[in-house]
């Protein structure tokens, strides 16, 4: 029972392996297609925000007051306010939504 298990880690630690270094064995050369470089400058970016706004949305007791949150910390962020502006605000109307959520 416990062989199978060790086999799994093996192909999973392969997989990991080979994804990291094919990139760095293949391609030698720079980059100079602007398509290719734009798509790998907002990877990161894109993968951060697929892992985040599942969270932001599931962390509260409500939805509602999680994507009121999320859209007034996305307002300020738009507007140039700080970062601590930003989760100050986004902190106060989730406590403020879950106040008024309790009461009703």
């Amino acid at each position: 029972m416990g062989r199978p298990v060790y086999l799994y880690i093996l192909v999973m630690a392969g997989v990991t392996y080979l994804i990291r270094m094919l990139p760095l064995t293949l391609i030698k050369k720079e980059i100079r297609n602007t398509y290719v470089k734009s798509f790998l400058y907002y990877v990161p970016y894109v993968t951060l925000s697929v892992m985040i706004f599942p969270a932001i949305l599931m962390a509260t007791d409500s939805v509602w007051s999680g994507a009121a949150a999320l859209a007034a910390a996305a307002f300020l962020a738009y507007r140039g306010k700080s970062l601590f502006q930003v989760s100050t605000a986004a902190c106060a109307v989730v406590f403020i939504l879950e106040w008024v959520l309790d009461l009703i």
